[in-house]
């Protein structure tokens, strides 16, 4: 296989017409470039260049293989560009896989301001509601970044970017409305909107609730921000993080007793990757953004 150096010493041959000017412009000796041709004329079987009194002109052969001659050197040229826009953090892909609430509430914010700052950055985005799965897409390579609550113990490099609270939702006249704040048992005998077992945060809710709600279910739902507009349709309430619910919710937020919160962790196999650890900065320095409705609703119940 020819090499670069080579395609390249053939091109400034031909676009200079000789070797002496060809090798002012590539700063090599005319013996490399000699050597250079003399090898690629080998590998291709055949003479690409004559030279005479007049200088040096491509033979048949040598026109022919020209073009694609300009497009591996343009190709290799491309290929070191990306890779340094990419290393300094200017362009290229951060694939991200996350928990399904935190699109609006964590993510949307820092997006909007990569869109303008780092235009040839694309951030590719895997909402996800099954914990193992993400898991499974970092470790695989398939995601370099992920951001779940309260991780554990893992494989991966893991970074706290924000915190959470944990919130009761539910209809303007539910029988709990005139609490300040809501135990875990008071949720007993309600109606309550539950989430489907593949949203794998129904399981964590019940886990760390303690409390057994299996007959009070009146509604299950997959996607996470259905819930609480399930439970300010009257359904019921229901149990979910801050970042699930949206401005302009209709339905009544009120905070658990003791408060609960949760922290939003950050994900990956390689901290060094300088586009990873940006955003993960950025999504720290960002936080949790919590509608101005909904924090009034809190600090009231305090």
């Amino acid at each position: 296989m020819p090499s670069l150096r080579a395609l390249e010493c053939l091109l400034a041959v031909a676009d200079l017409g000789s070797v002496t000017s060809a090798a002012r412009h590539l700063h090599l000796s005319q013996p490399a470039i000699s050597h250079q041709l003399a090898a690629l004329e080998r590998e291709a079987g055949t003479t690409l260049l004559i030279r005479d009194r007049r200088g040096v002109r491509l033979t048949t052969a040598g026109r022919a293989a020209l073009p694609e001659a300009r497009k591996a050197v343009a190709a290799a040229d491309d290929a070191i560009r990306l890779a340094r826009t990419v290393g300094q953090g200017r362009g290229g892909t951060v694939r991200v896989v996350y928990a399904q609430s935190l699109t609006v509430a964590l993510l949307a914010p820092v997006l909007a301001r990569w869109n303008l700052d780092r235009p040839e950055v694309t951030i590719a985005l895997h909402e996800s509601t099954n914990w193992e799965m993400s898991f499974a897409m970092l470790e695989s390579g398939e995601a370099d970044l992920g951001l779940f609550a309260d991780p554990g113990d893992t494989i991966f490099q893991t970074s706290t970017v924000a915190e959470e609270e944990i919130v009761v939702a539910l209809p303007p006249r539910h029988p709990l409305a005139s609490r300040k704040a809501i135990r875990p048992t008071d949720l007993i005998g309600h109606p309550f909107v539950h989430f489907t077992p593949d949203n794998e945060l129904g399981a964590w809710i019940e886990t760390r609730l303690a409390v057994d709600l299996r007959g009070s279910i009146a509604v299950r739902t997959a996607v996470t921000t259905h819930a609480p507009q399930l439970a300010a349709a009257g359904l019921g309430l229901t149990v979910v993080p801050i970042s699930a619910i949206a401005a302009g919710f209709s339905g009544l937020i009120r905070p658990f007793d003791p408060r609960w919160t949760r922290h939003i962790a950050a994900l990956t196999t390689d901290p060094n990757d300088p586009l990873t650890a940006q955003l993960i900065t950025d999504l720290r320095t960002s936080g949790l953004r919590v509608p101005a409705d909904l924090t009034r609703q809190l600090t009231d119940n305090r």
